[in-house]
């Protein structure tokens, strides 16, 4: 059985941490500002960790 190739879209957002976690960026941060508060960019700037209802489903399209 030949190997299983990685999503090639969700490779390219979803990086995997020391610990075996999925860290992601947020969405809504390519444009519109004006609209948030400073707080809400702040925060969108971070990263964050992909959800456990999530996780199984990523998984399966990162076999690496």
């Amino acid at each position: 059985m030949p190997k299983m190739k990685s999503h090639s879209g969700l490779a390219k957002r979803v990086k995997k941490t020391g610990s075996g976690k999925l860290k992601r960026s947020h969405a809504y941060t390519s444009h519109r500002f004006h609209g948030k508060t400073k707080k809400q960019r702040r925060h969108l700037a971070k990263s964050a960790l992909v959800s456990k209802s999530d996780y199984k489903r990523i998984k399966l399209m990162l076999p690496k």
